[in-house]
């Protein structure tokens, strides 16, 4: 019987945490990120066939260094997005509607490898359509959903839940203007935006002086001035054009792979 190879320093410390010592939060999300792509990629492109079975979550515990804790987050993520089933007392296998998920239009995006400056160049027409319209039609509910999503951005203590409140407040603005096609047009590409969310959320050049950001959208909005709110969402989104440096010419899928790869080294130097 061929032995296991021996957990690495950092995968035993990890496998071994107990109860009274869990994850940072802003580690574990940032773990489950970077191990949701990972098994994400492998369906997605047939290194894990449909109908096989993943590893216990023990196993992959131990093969990626995470607690059981952040296993099973990515294993209900997964199921989520319909990339596995989950079987009671013989464990998960990935779905046979994995590869219809995988023509889907983020996967479709994703082949042509689009870096930042391709997905800031579309969402710059796109969204700033969206706030003029979300300026006339919003309701107080959806200012309010607005307000409730920029509040958590501003106060979350980690990256991934400030990426995912920054999401949260772009899909109140499209909620708020009343057309549909264009919010699920937005919603298409939300796994990138994420990405991109995630790498701007905790990049101290992105707060830079007198450039709009969240609040003054905000702002324009309550006050009902549509020229004003596309000029702020324009000059938001134009940011990581002067911001991004070298990875504005990146794949997405490289530049996020090593954006969370380098935080999380940074937290565990920590």
């Amino acid at each position: 019987m061929p032995v296991p190879p021996t957990p690495t320093p950092d995968q035993t410390t990890s496998s071994l945490r107990s109860p009274r010592d869990p994850v940072p939060p802003q580690q574990r999300g940032l773990l489950t990120e970077q191990i949701a792509r990972r098994l994400e990629h492998d369906i997605r492109s047939g290194d894990i066939a449909v109908g096989a079975k993943l590893p216990s979550e023990r196993e992959l515990a131990i093969q990626f260094g995470a607690s059981r804790n952040v296993v099973r987050e990515v294993l209900r993520r997964l199921e989520a997005q319909s990339l596995i089933e989950v079987a009671p007392g013989r464990g998960s296998f990935v779905s046979e509607h994995s590869s219809a998920q995988a023509r889907g239009y983020d996967a479709l995006y994703r082949a042509e490898r689009p870096t930042a400056r391709h997905l800031i160049e579309a969402r710059i027409p796109l969204e700033v359509e969206i706030i003029g319209l979300a300026t006339e039609r919003a309701t107080e509910a959806d200012i309010a959903a607005m307000t409730v999503a920029n509040d958590i951005l501003l106060t979350a203590q980690d990256v991934v839940t400030q990426a995912r409140a920054d999401l949260d407040f772009h899909d109140a603005i499209a909620a708020a203007s009343g057309n549909p096609v264009l919010r699920i047009m937005l919603s298409s590409i939300s796994g990138m935006m994420f990405e991109m969310m995630l790498r701007s959320n905790s990049d101290p050049s992105i707060g830079e002086p007198g450039v709009p950001h969240h609040p003054e959208i905000l702002e324009a909005v309550k006050a009902r001035d549509v020229d004003l709110a596309r000029h702020r969402m324009r000059e938001h989104l134009s940011l990581g054009l002067r911001t991004y440096g070298a990875d504005l010419d990146v794949s997405l899928d490289v530049m996020a792979t090593r954006h969370i790869e380098t935080l999380l080294r940074g937290q565990q130097g920590g």
